[in-house]
């Protein structure tokens, strides 16, 4: 699948800002299974400077600095992408999940691949004894681990309800978890806080998944927005393995990967300082169309 993407973000202040420095990260990012054919961001009012770098997860990060006096921001990202995802493995081909939770804590290399960063609780993915019970129920014995990791996920999607209005951005996973309700990221957050309780490594994914039309119904602008899953690590030769909780189902050529970190607070779309005062309203629009009419 090759796939055009759109992203605008806009932010309208109440009073008018004397400056603002943010870092973006929207442009997709190079990984198994995807190549991006081109990229762009753009700003309004344009930046005075911008630098492109890396990060250590390989993410693709846009700094911007905007020193002219603004009421609104604009901040549109367009990228072409190629999506060409292999096939999960068997899932009772895998390693036993306490075979990969002891060879993740003997792992001897800390590059960027490694295992060993995904083990641990960050901000946003904390340990809760309760969500380590809850994932420990799939986990018997002996049990391989993305065969374990896949009934996780689909009890989540049977277990969690999905409501926008439940949760926000900030929502501890602790709430989330006791609310049984939320949104993708909430899921994302629970499925891999249960996995680190067990001493697996999990990553938080964000992105985009493509959502098709009813048949015969135009394609509505602005109706594809945001997603997030989870990629478990389950042990060599099989390596990290992406699962979609919100959907129960594995990441596939209608998810498009845009960043990869241990929680949401790595990977956020957009976040800096301006120089100001009053509220802001934020507006987002995201559009993913198919090249060539694809399906």
């Amino acid at each position: 699948m090759i796939y055009d993407i759109e992203h605008v973000t806009t932010y309208s202040y109440e009073a008018s800002v004397a400056s603002t420095r943010c870092a973006i990260r929207l442009t997709p990012r190079e990984s198994r299974g995807q190549r991006v054919l081109r990229s762009r961001v753009e700003a309004a009012p344009a930046p005075e400077a911008t630098r492109e770098s890396m990060d250590f997860f390989g993410n693709r990060v846009v700094e911007a600095m905007i020193r002219e006096a603004h009421a609104r921001l604009r901040i549109s990202v367009s990228a072409r992408v190629e999506v060409a995802r292999e096939e999960p493995p068997a899932a009772c081909l895998t390693p036993s999940w306490e075979n990969v939770a002891r060879a993740a804590g003997a792992a001897r290399t800390l590059s960027r691949e490694s295992p060993v960063h995904w083990l641990f609780p960050s901000r946003q993915a904390p340990l809760h004894a309760p969500v380590t019970d809850y994932a420990r129920e799939s986990f018997q014995q002996g049990r391989p681990v993305l065969e374990a990791a896949e009934e996780l996920m689909r009890r989540i999607k049977a277990d969690f309800a999905y409501d926008p209005n439940a949760t926000h951005v900030a929502t501890p996973l602790a709430d989330a978890f006791a609310a049984r309700g939320g949104v993708c990221q909430d899921f994302a957050h629970i499925m891999i806080a249960g996995l680190r309780g067990l001493s697996l490594p999990a990553a938080y994914v964000s992105g985009y998944i493509r959502t098709a039309p009813p048949p015969g119904q135009p394609h509505l602008e602005g109706a594809d927005a945001s997603h997030a899953w989870v990629a478990v690590w389950c042990g060599e030769p099989f390596g990290w393995i992406h699962l979609d909780p919100t959907n129960a189902m594995y990441a596939d050529d209608n998810h498009i990967v845009v960043a990869i970190g241990r929680d949401y607070a790595d990977v956020s779309p957009i976040d800096g300082v301006i120089v100001g005062a009053g509220r802001q309203a934020l507006g987002v629009s995201v559009d993913i169309r198919a090249v060539g009419g694809a399906q």
